[in-house]
């Protein structure tokens, strides 16, 4: 036996993974709050402790990596000149790092908004603005702003490299730690988010995680390597491509439904399926990741109220009987009861509808559309986004879809409807639980040992 540890520092929990290098199985998992609070090693050998006392063959740990989305996760903010390029770009290196977005900000920053988000509890901020060679007074004027407002994180500047000089200068002699790194659009509708990732990552595991009071870990189980949500990204993507003779699953996305959020994540190109079809906007990432944090479980679950009406909620009920709620007193009871399980059948059919909502409505979201636009010539048809008709696997993972007996039927959600037409949703995929919680597990291992990580996700997703 080669037993080799794969830790999830969660929000919530921290998660432990234990395998066996040599025959390719899961020799055990276990569990204990996270907390982060006192002192994050105490969850931390809680955990190991039940996974010992389960599974006495473990003798030795021949390694550990670990990922963490603990303290809140890795909290970003993008400013960009275009809403719906330069900014979106930002956001999409972002979200591709494993970050939640908190704040927005697109053209030129007032004193108000820099002061908000010196306020505010981001852990980076990403300036962009600009392709290569074009506007370049933007993106001056708004690294003057967070100067002025005597910003404490680090930025990360990734936007028109004709301003870098200037922008130098006005660092430089301030208190702003920063970094330069490659134009996440470089030339209209053009991403490159790459180097941008992976100066978002080195952050986070020098001086994030330290903050955090998580770097004391890093003494007994080595390196905090990214956060959970990219780990779980490189695990759909190692699937969908595979490795060497392993064949991969092709375009597939994985859906993770949290207390707090839905994480969509798809893998693939996302083209227009029918020639009549043109695409437009932004380019689409292969690997794409968006993140929902208005609709969750728990956290969250009182942002259902904006988002659907009584009638609207009550139609993704099976029973007639099981809708018969409160459903604004049902909802508050669990955002302010974080830890609220359900006890009777009504309970748990009303955390399926909450569910399914969530599913529906992250899909919603994150799907391409198209576009019907009307012409003297005739029809001419758009899309903006992926096309995802043709996804093959649909993968649930996240507490109530691991624990749910009827996650099938919530997960169908992202099924295209007669009622949402030009949505670009999935025909008819295979659906695959993640009922051992191992895809931020197997996406910390694909750093070392690849072929393993994919033999053991095709073994293990139900």
């Amino acid at each position: 036996m080669k037993a080799y540890l794969l830790v999830d520092f969660g929000s919530t929990y921290t998660k432990l993974t234990c395998v066996d290098l040599e025959n390719e199985y899961i020799i055990g998992t276990a569990k204990a709050p996270t907390t982060v609070e006192t002192d994050v090693l105490e969850g931390y050998d809680r955990a190991f402790k039940y996974l010992i006392s389960d599974h006495p063959e473990i003798k030795e740990i021949s390694g550990i990596s670990a990922c963490s989305s603990a303290a809140g996760g890795l909290k970003m903010a993008a400013i960009g000149l275009v809403e719906e390029l330069t900014v979106e770009a930002a956001k999409r290196a972002c979200l591709g790092a494993g970050a939640i977005v908190k704040r927005v900000y697109a053209h030129h920053m007032t004193k108000r908004e820099a002061k908000e988000l010196k306020e505010s509890d981001i852990d980076i901020i990403l300036l962009a603005g600009g392709t290569d060679g074009g506007n370049a007074e933007c993106i001056i004027h708004n690294a003057r702003k967070l100067v002025e407002a005597d910003i404490h994180v680090p930025v990360i500047v990734a936007g028109n490299k004709d301003a870098y000089d200037t922008i130098e200068d006005i660092f430089e002699p301030s208190n702003v730690e920063y970094f330069l790194v490659k134009n996440v659009m470089p030339q209209l509708k053009k991403l490159d988010v790459e180097e941008a990732k992976h100066q978002i990552r080195k952050i986070f595991i020098d001086k994030i995680i330290d903050a955090k009071g998580i770097k004391k870990a890093e003494e007994k189980i080595g390196e905090i390597i990214m956060p959970t949500p990219e780990a779980v990204l490189l695990a759909a993507e190692l699937l969908s491509k595979g490795y060497e003779d392993e064949e991969g699953y092709g375009e597939l996305i994985v859906i993770d439904i949290g207390g707090a959020t839905t994480d969509v994540h798809t893998i693939g190109e996302g083209f227009p399926k029918r020639t009549e079809v043109i695409l437009k906007g932004l380019e689409e990432p292969f690997a794409k990741r968006t993140v929902e944090g208005d609709l969750g479980m728990r956290y969250s679950a009182n942002a259902l109220l904006s988002l659907v009406s009584n009638w609207e909620f009550k139609q993704y009920f099976e029973d007639d009987d099981a809708c018969d709620h409160n459903i604004e007193k049902s909802l508050n009871r669990r955002s302010s009861n974080v830890d609220f399980i359900p006890k009777t059948k009504d309970e748990e059919e009303f955390d399926k509808a909450i569910a399914k909502i969530c599913c529906d409505v992250s899909m919603s979201r994150h799907v391409g559309h198209v576009e019907v636009v009307h012409t003297p010539l005739g029809d001419m048809y758009y899309q903006t986004g992926k096309d995802l008709t043709g996804i093959r696997y649909v993968i649930g993972t996240g507490g109530v879809l691991i624990n749910n007996k009827d996650a099938k039927k919530i997960l169908k959600q992202v099924n295209k409807k007669s009622n949402k037409a030009l949505e670009l949703r999935p025909t008819n995929p295979s659906i695959l639980i993640d009922k051992s919680y191992i895809m931020a597990a197997m996406g910390l291992l694909s750093q070392k040992y690849p072929k393993v990580a994919i033999r053991l996700l095709k073994q293990y997703l139900m």
